[in-house]
């Protein structure tokens, strides 16, 4: 009897053990959940915002309406994720190291998603640097990584600049600004509002620089536009706070457009005609449906917006590593590949590392059909 009681008194002193663990797990889990959700515009940031000709009423707005489900689509879009798609490769994504440059004037690296590294000019500049497993405030849920970084983020080279093109998760990355922030000593060329995100994170203000809309900056000789977009920003329930963009990058002789995130619109053409013709297009064309038009192109209108900003080659980025719609891995680069060659468009679609010289473009080799 005695024995029996010894081990029910143990079981319950075991069991007490594996919960308090599991509690301290949870605890751990979730210990970076509050500053991942970032900061709202405070003091002369708030000022900022609240005078900018794009925030009315209380929130950022689209040049025209842009909801982001119109009304009527809610069932639509549980139906497209139930319905069964391939939304990653069956084998491993191809990965390379980027090479040295081939000598030109204007290379790209992209890393993913819609991370890229644009050697413009003898400058770097990096695009919405997002290194972590996971594109969520939390490291135990959220949309999980297809393939690994080509190149780990401490081993990138020593960048000019670094450029924010909205605050959501998969493009605005805490853990990788931190690391930025520590290894680098680029500036963070970011929204308005995005930068009380950034200060919290213990990013110096001296390093941080807000545009608005239309507004420049030249950092390293480069000068750098922000421009319009149609999207919507939040990183919590609240959203809209902050400013989204889509970014020109131009120095002497070459000059390069960045979409962001965005739904096309005819403010494409209005950037072609005030900044460009552009050497390379940096376009997101991955995370579409007919759910939500007005916020995420699909890759013909991709095409469109090249056209639209005169640019001569164009680089897909935003699909490939995070599966964030219902559509099939690859459907938004097989859709791109083929609308460009009908439009005869220059089409680059390099694997994740992979250098890109904007001057002697890669064939494109179809190689991401050889892993479905």
């Amino acid at each position: 009897m005695t024995g029996v009681l010894r081990s029910s008194a143990l079981g319950r002193r075991l069991g007490l053990v594996a919960g308090a663990a599991a509690l301290a797990a949870a605890v751990w889990a979730v210990r970076d959940v509050p500053a991942a959700l970032g900061a709202r515009p405070s003091g002369e940031r708030a000022h900022r915002v609240r005078r900018s000709k794009q925030f009315r009423d209380g929130a950022f707005r689209n040049t025209t309406p842009s909801p982001i489900l119109p009304p009527g689509t809610r069932q639509q879009v549980l139906r497209e994720f139930l319905r069964r798609t391939q939304r990653k490769p069956r084998l491993p994504v191809p990965l390379m190291t980027p090479g040295p440059s081939g000598g030109g004037d204007l290379d790209a690296v992209w890393y993913g998603h819609s991370s890229a590294l644009i050697e413009i000019e003898g400058r770097r500049v990096l695009l919405d640097p997002v290194w972590s497993e996971r594109c969520s405030p939390a490291s135990f849920t959220g949309p999980r990584r297809l393939h690994p970084p080509p190149v780990p983020l401490h081993q990138l080279p020593e960048l000019d600049a670094i450029v924010i093109s909205h605050d959501h998760y998969d493009h605005l990355d805490m853990d990788s600004v931190r690391l930025l922030a520590r290894t680098q000593s680029a500036p963070f060329l970011v929204p308005l509002g995005v930068g009380a995100h950034l200060e919290r994170w213990r990013v110096p203000s001296s390093r941080i620089i807000e545009l608005d809309w239309n507004e420049e900056a030249t950092v390293s000789g480069l000068r750098f536009v922000a421009a319009p977009g149609r999207h919507f920003s939040g990183r919590g329930f609240r959203r809209d706070q902050t400013l989204w963009a889509s970014w020109v990058i131009a120095g002497e002789r070459r000059r390069v457009f960045y979409t962001g995130d965005s739904g096309y619109f005819d403010g494409y053409a209005a950037i072609g005609e005030a900044y460009g013709p552009f050497d390379l297009s940096v376009i997101q064309i991955g995370a579409y449906s007919k759910a939500w038009p007005d916020i995420h192109m699909t890759p013909e209108e991709a095409v469109l917006t090249h056209l639209d900003v005169r640019a001569g080659v164009l680089l897909p980025v935003h699909w490939g590593t995070f599966s964030l719609a219902a559509h099939a891995w690859s459907d938004p680069i097989d859709q791109l590949w083929r609308e460009a060659k009908a439009r005869d468009v220059r089409l680059v679609v390099p694997r994740p590392g992979e250098r890109v010289t904007v001057d002697d473009p890669p064939p494109v080799d179809g190689w991401w059909q050889t892993i479905l």
